[in-house]
């Protein structure tokens, strides 16, 4: 998780990504970030975020973003 809050700093500086929970509801991040945050995703764990993945709870927090990892890189495992 440490590398997901390195690329969030990266994105947003001046974000405590630690205590934020509502990051798209309170509109901390924008679609912009959104964007480059998929990029660093793809770069940094090779996952790619699909269209239908693109909704609200899973960029609201730190803990929805690496949610959203685990279940690209297993996704046989999170279907069960």
């Amino acid at each position: 998780m440490e590398k997901l809050l390195e690329i969030l700093q990266r994105v947003r500086p001046d974000v405590d990504f630690k205590n934020e929970t509502l990051l798209i509801d309170d509109g901390i991040l924008d679609s912009m970030d959104v964007v480059s945050i998929i990029s660093e995703l793809d770069d940094e764990f090779g996952v790619q975020v699909r269209i239908n993945e693109l909704i609200p709870d899973n960029f609201n927090s730190v803990e929805a973003i690496w949610n959203l990892i685990q279940n690209l890189k297993n996704p046989k495992e999170n279907t069960k």
